[in-house]
């Protein structure tokens, strides 16, 4: 019984088309005789697909240089001009940006398709592709921080301590009701925090392509431990490979059990130096003010690993962290600067709306002209409210950013944006990205099935292709499993379990391919087949058995008709034959048809007699078929 499969509904797929042998080789000399020698103009933006065809390269070839600057895309995603031109340039072609209405259309593209310097998928902490390709412009610019964890373990009251503000004491029961913005100097460097309310808008961001963090502080309580919240915003820091940093608060109460903490977080794979681990663990109190200067200078430690720098001498982009209507300012925008400097007039286009800068006030509040690279403003003089992980970008002028806006609408209203892929459409993706990794998100009845599942699934990884479980657990399939394969690209493995009706409700909005299975084998099966679909299958030859040609009978345009005997083996339909007489090969051909009597059969075992048409027209009695097919080696 296959497994039961919740997706929405969907117009038919393309068929992926493959060439092989013969016709793949003819068509790449043709391509490659086609390319051409001057400048190349490509539209803004431009799909990938389309790209392709354009460059006379395989989608193939786009997507692993998109890959190895840390974007990750599918063939029907659109890329603007700038990252196009650099793989272009890659692929050792020159470019020139088309002009017309293919400028204002670059806009609608950036707000799905920006990637932040230093989201590239080996963590490396490198620039994308976005940045200016002159190493000569870029400069160092401040880390971004975003402090997450459980709920009443002290993130508020962490950045009030570093702040040195009383933010929390304003807010309702001290919890965060808003996503802030805020910096921090520390030994003269400047440091850019995101304060979000858990993990979501972290989630909300990274699924629209926005991956604005460089750096995430866990927050967890020494007196409360690992609690779910943790591990959620644990798993969602580790599938966006972001450096974590664990800051272990409140050691300063009673009941504090920091060593309980730490065996926790290993627990749940989070292993600190101390462990022999990586991440890196500060043990501080917000309230009394200490370990604050410690948990700063490990901050610009590892923002020093990631070397992370921006051009400030190019038109701005950045990315909306929230947005409100302020009764005497109107519409109010908070953005992070990620790359180029923003100005009071610039023209900006923001998903589906867009506007002229009037204002920029930074974090302190004061009235600023400029922001930077690695800045967070608030800007005065949108059309509407922008959502948050919405980018903005400075464009030439008005037009240019209506357009941007209408297109942006047209693509929301026409369900254009993010989709997500079944398990057979990420394996055929990796497959052809070369990059071998299946993400699951996994979700059992009981904590002992969880176990076993897991065991099982772990045995499936190979040199050449891993599985990644970025969630395990027990329960039902929530909506938070289904955010988090939502912005991971994802599929949502649930072992006699089901969708809660939140669930349901996010699986209808995001598309994620979530299955469901009552019989381990079943499971496992189906993961390995998807795992061996991203293995490039190393193909052999296997021979499928000989036949002696006793008779031939000539059928005019048919070709001839070998009268033959199978002796070993079977002769099979379709498959590729030799064609021997003595020990001299004659041709290689293939059976365009077989026969017992006037029946077509699809093949024939040994011992009996049969008709085998052949593409040959010099064959005698006496010679050998010997029938073979090219099969992929089992692993």
């Amino acid at each position: 019984m296959p497994p039961r499969r919740y997706r929405p509904r969907r117009g038919p797929r393309p068929q992926r088309k493959r060439s092989a042998g013969a016709a793949a080789a003819v068509a790449e000399a043709a391509a490659a005789a086609a390319r051409p020698t001057g400048p190349v103009e490509l539209p803004n933006p431009v799909v990938i697909k389309d790209l392709a065809e354009i460059l006379t390269v395989s989608h193939a070839e786009i997507i692993n240089v998109l890959i190895r600057n840390g974007i990750f895309a599918t063939v029907n995603q659109s890329i603007d001009f700038d990252t196009a031109s650099l793989v272009a340039s890659e692929l050792g072609f020159e470019t020139a940006e088309a002009g017309g209405a293919q400028r204002a259309a670059a806009e609608a593209a950036a707000d799905q398709e920006l990637v932040k310097p230093g989201s590239s998928e080996d963590g490396d902490g490198k620039p994308t592709l976005w940045t200016d390709d002159d190493a000569a412009k870029l400069v160092t610019r401040a880390p971004i921080v975003t402090v997450m964890g459980h709920v009443d373990h002290g993130k508020t009251s962490l950045l009030d301590a570093i702040r040195e503000t009383k933010v929390a004491s304003g807010e309702s029961g001290g919890i965060t009701q808003h996503i802030g913005a805020s910096e921090v100097v520390h030994n003269d460097k400047r440091i850019v925090f995101l304060d979000t309310p858990g993990h979501e808008a972290f989630t909300a961001m990274r699924a629209r392509g926005a991956q604005v963090t460089d750096i995430a502080i866990i927050v967890v309580a020494a007196d409360d431990g690992v609690m779910p919240q943790t591990k959620e915003a644990i798993d969602h820091v580790r599938a966006a490979r972001v450096p974590m940093i664990v800051a272990i608060n409140k050691v300063d109460k009673p009941d504090a059990q920091p060593d309980r903490v730490k065996q926790e977080l290993a627990d749940n794979k989070v292993l600190i130096e101390e462990y022999g681990g990586d991440v890196i663990a500060v043990a501080v109190s917000a309230k009394q003010r200490t370990g604050i200067d410690d948990l700063m200078e490990m901050v610009l430690l590892v923002a020093d690993l990631q070397d992370l720098k921006a051009n400030p001498d190019r038109p701005a982009i950045g990315t909306i962290v929230e947005s409100k209507v302020d009764k005497g300012r109107g519409n109010v925008a908070t953005v992070l600067v990620q790359t180029g400097t923003l100005k009071i007039g610039d023209v900006v286009a923001v998903g589906r709306t867009h506007g002229r800068v009037r204002a920029l006030n930074n974090a302190a509040g004061k009235r600023v002209k400029t922001a930077e690279p690695a800045t967070a403003v608030e800007i005065i003089g949108l059309t509407g409210l922008p959502e948050a992980g919405d980018i903005l970008r400075v464009v030439a002028d008005e037009k240019a950013a209506r357009g941007s806006a209408e297109m942006a609408e047209i693509a929301a209203s026409g369900g254009e944006g993010k989709t997500v892929s079944t398990l057979e459409e990420i394996s055929a993706q990796i497959k052809d990205s070369e990059v071998a990794e299946l993400r699951v998100v996994l979700k059992t009845d009981v904590q002992g099935s969880l176990g076993a599942i897991r065991h099982s699934v772990e045995r499936l990884n190979t040199d050449e292709v891993r599985i990644n479980i970025l969630r395990e657990g027990a329960g039902d399939i929530n909506e938070s499993d289904i955010n988090l394969a939502s912005a991971s690209d994802a599929v949502v493995i649930g072992f006699n379990t089901k969708p809660d009706p939140g669930a349901l409700r996010s699986i209808e909005a995001t598309g994620v391919d979530v299955r469901l299975y009552d019989v381990i084998y079943k499971l496992t099966d189906d993961i390995g087949q998807a795992l061996k679909g991203l293995l490039t299958p190393k193909m052999i030859e296997q021979v499928e058995g000989h036949a002696e040609v006793r008779m031939v009978i000539l059928a005019g345009k048919a070709g001839n008709i070998a009268g033959s005997y199978v002796t070993d083996g079977r002769i099979v339909r379709g498959a590729q034959v030799r064609l021997f007489r003595g020990s001299e090969l004659l041709t290689d051909t293939r059976i365009t048809s077989l026969k017992r009597f006037k029946d077509d059969v699809r093949e024939v075992a040994t011992g009996f007699e049969c008709g085998i048409g052949l593409d040959a027209d010099d064959i005698i009695e006496g010679d050998v078929i010997e029938c073979y097919q090219m099969v992929a080696e089992q692993v």
